[in-house]
């Protein structure tokens, strides 16, 4: 019995040695119950974060590259936003970062920022040839009145036919019933004024024919007047713009 109790004493001094030996450890060499990070599990974290987030961004500039290059029309910047659950300014980002990439290469194909949508066009540089290639003919030109009356549309839209009229001196009927032929011009509406005649309108087909984004990227009339145009196309400009 006395053996008994020496070992019991024993044992509760090796734990209470434990225990001192626990005590005595420097603070920073403690490690609480359940901890088991290390030193560079922070940065490790942030590391990954940053991999992680690079990937995303080469993920989305592949897939946004993919649209592109299945699309016969300009692609919205609300469709990337809509379909991939981006922001809009990290969508415009990637978008321009690939606009950029594209222009870098000079190659063949380029991205380009029109009619209110991003497109991929072949490069202006090899048009005659692909034309001679593929045996494509040019788009018919546009007639002096046709131009005269677009340009007119364009800058006063919405403007109705007795103001075309007007403007060039001439009845517009046939050359804006021409120009909706060819997608240029569409109806917009009525005028609040008596009849409500119809108003006309340029339309996208407009824009991607003059290679424009938006209708506020049309030159300025001081800006038209440098250019060497008709002198009956450049009489009526003037007028366009005066309000």
């Amino acid at each position: 019995m006395e053996e008994k109790d020496k070992m019991n004493a024993g044992t509760e001094n090796s734990e209470g040695t434990d225990e001192q030996k626990a005590e005595e450890l420097p603070e920073e060499e403690k490690i609480s119950p359940g901890e088991t990070l290390s030193e560079n599990d922070s940065s490790d974290d942030e590391d990954n974060s940053e991999e992680k987030e690079e990937r995303d961004e080469h993920d989305l500039k592949g897939l946004f590259e993919a649209v592109l290059f299945l699309s016969n029309e300009p692609v919205p910047l609300k469709f990337f936003v809509k379909n991939f659950s981006v922001d809009p300014t990290e969508a415009k980002i990637i978008l321009d970062t690939l606009i950029d990439e594209y222009d870098d290469r000079d190659s063949g194909v380029i991205l380009v920022e029109i009619a209110s949508g991003f497109q991929f066009v072949t490069n202006a540089r090899y048009a005659e040839q692909l034309r001679h290639a593929l045996g494509m003919k040019r788009r018919d030109s546009l007639s002096k009145g046709m131009l005269e009356t677009l340009s007119i549309v364009a800058y006063k839209q919405p403007i109705v036919m007795a103001e075309i009229d007007e403007l060039r001196g001439v009845s517009s009927r046939v050359m804006v019933a021409n120009l909706m032929k060819r997608n240029l011009l569409k109806p917009v509406g009525r005028k609040n004024v008596p009849g409500r005649p119809l108003a006309y309108g340029t339309t996208d087909e407009f824009l991607r024919l003059f290679g424009l984004n938006k209708l506020s990227d049309l030159p300025k009339l001081s800006e038209i007047k440098e250019f060497s145009l008709d002198s009956d196309i450049a009489d009526v400009i003037p007028e366009v713009g005066a309000e």
